[in-house]
């Protein structure tokens, strides 16, 4: 690996460090209580035998409303251990066989992530035909977003930070993967305030946001499908039908034989 990709690396696994620490303030807190039940929604509903989460912003386990039996976390935090990761690795170089995984959840992965589209390929790689992901961002055409372009020069905020990857955008890159978009979900119209009395008074916003603006949401959740690899069918080249008359037979004649005369005589 060169400098400049360590260096990329490195950045970025700090950000989701960074991200740990954002979660644990009244905001932070806000957010994953919706993006748990988000998850406790759609994890049931996806089954296999291998569930794989890239990227560990909580100590929570988001992952225990699945029935997938066994689950794994992995994710790489400073080079410093961490008891809610249970394999050593980077999204876009992660040590799992390909076609092995039945799920893979990505929980604000991509936006601390220095090449999400490696990445995404990586979870094509390990993905199972028919296999499962869902994604979980930040959404920068909503209030997180516009507080973002104000904070952009301060790098070191989180998860302002972060570079807010757009539904559309997601869509596009999964499709040139090979995706099939199941569902999305948008969620958290509130701005982002950390005074809770004031987040209690805007709570009428989530209804009117759902039904009125959902594009505008903070953050989304996105499932997606990997297609099934189909082999194309080539056509048997037909030979032409064979007279049922073989070359070396003679062919009828319609006069009266000679023959016919010569029994009557």
């Amino acid at each position: 690996m060169d400098i400049t990709r360590w260096f990329k690396n490195s950045r970025f696994c700090t950000g989701r460090a960074g991200l740990r620490f954002w979660y644990g303030e009244p905001l932070g807190r806000r957010l994953l209580e919706i993006e748990q039940r988000k998850l406790d929604a759609i994890l049931p509903n996806l089954f296999g035998y291998h569930l794989l989460q890239v990227g560990c912003m909580v100590d929570e386990d988001l992952l225990g409303a699945s029935r997938i039996s066994h689950r794994i976390v992995v994710d790489v935090i400073d080079g410093k251990p961490v008891a809610a990761i249970s394999m050593q690795g980077q999204p876009e170089r992660l040590p799992v066989a390909s076609d092995s995984v039945d799920v893979v959840v990505l929980p604000h992965t991509l936006e601390y992530e220095a090449d999400p589209h490696q990445a995404l390929r990586e979870v094509d790689r390990i993905l199972i035909p028919e296999g499962h992901v869902v994604i979980l961002g930040f959404n920068p055409w909503s209030f997180w977003g516009l507080r973002r372009l104000f904070r952009r020069r301060r790098c070191n905020t989180y998860p302002w930070c972060g570079r807010f990857r757009s539904l559309p955008r997601i869509k596009d890159w999964l499709s040139l993967l090979g995706f099939d978009i199941v569902m999305t979900s948008g969620y958290f119209f509130r701005p982002p305030i950390q005074h809770d009395a004031v987040m209690r008074r805007l709570r009428f916003i989530e209804t009117a946001g759902a039904r009125w603006f959902s594009a505008l949401s903070g953050a989304y959740m996105l499932v997606a499908k990997k297609r099934t690899s189909t082999l194309t069918p080539i056509k048997p080249r037909w030979r032409p039908r064979r007279s049922l008359i073989g070359a070396e037979m003679p062919e009828p004649t319609t006069r009266n034989g000679s023959c016919l005369d010569g029994d009557e005589g």
